[in-house]
């Protein structure tokens, strides 16, 4: 990874949230993208594009990977490529809400090596960069050392907990939260402030390539749902749900989800 992989992401989310902020979310035009995929507005396009243009050209050798850009072949012959979610949260952003995030990496070989998850109304910028550990607001985060399943605190949707997932039809008993924004989930979990995160459905990398790194440089054990090592770039940009959280009750709750396909 150059060096200054990571400072040209921080800069760049940056700057992207002072664009997206200059958008008034619940009076910003939106559309609903074809096939029931959620809603974009003017901001997310804009953004995407201020982010392409700064990226590629300070790095003309990496790939493009982004929700709002149309996905082509070429990313797949570049040894780097930027994985971005211009807004991640959209309908927290048309809301008003302040849990939308800038979502920002670089896969170099399909393994993450630079990202930042930046929330511009929450003033928390999380970044890490392979073997330099996890940080917010240049504080070094770390996973919490919950062990048992008993009382974790889980940032999942509802229909985790929906008894098909899981072994003998028999929830564990958690502690469930939720914030809308996956990048920020996973962020969440890095710092401490929540002991795991579960999605079960196949996620988007854009929505999971960021804070997968920085879960995983502040000590998490991040996988899909399977326990198989998260890749990325790869030819159909989704991976099998993820599962992270610190060692011992990433090993729990892989031992009593359901075995896929459930």
């Amino acid at each position: 990874m150059p060096a200054t992989d990571l400072d040209l992401l921080i800069s760049a989310a940056q700057d992207a949230g002072r664009l997206a902020t200059s958008y008034s979310g619940p009076t910003a035009q939106r559309w609903d993208k074809a096939g029931e995929a959620g809603p974009v507005t003017e901001a997310d396009l804009a953004v995407d594009a201020m982010l392409r243009e700064r990226l590629t050209s300070a790095r003309p050798d990496y790939g493009w990977l982004s929700e709002e850009t149309p996905d082509t072949a070429d990313r797949l012959t570049r040894r780097r490529t930027f994985i971005v979610d211009p807004i991640d949260g959209t309908r927290s952003f048309i809301e008003g809400a302040p849990t939308w995030a800038h979502s920002l990496a670089v896969a170099e070989d399909g393994v993450i090596t630079a990202a930042v998850v930046f929330l511009p109304l929450k003033h928390k910028l999380y970044s890490a960069a392979a073997g330099m550990g996890a940080h917010l607001n240049d504080s070094p985060i770390r996973v919490s050392d919950q062990q048992t399943l008993a009382g974790a605190t889980v940032l999942a949707t509802k229909p985790v907990y929906d008894p098909v997932n899981w072994r003998g039809r028999d929830v564990p008993h958690l502690v469930r939260h939720h914030r809308p924004s996956l990048a920020y989930r996973l962020s969440l979990v890095a710092e401490g402030r929540f002991d795991a995160m579960v999605t079960l459905r196949p996620s988007w990398e854009w929505d999971i390539a960021a804070g997968a790194l920085i879960l995983s440089e502040a000590g998490a054990h991040t996988t899909d749902r399977t326990g198989t090592a998260l890749r990325f770039n790869n030819p159909h940009p989704q991976v099998n749900g993820v599962l992270a959280a610190g060692a011992a009750l990433h090993k729990a709750l892989s031992g009593r989800l359901a075995p896929w396909p459930v």
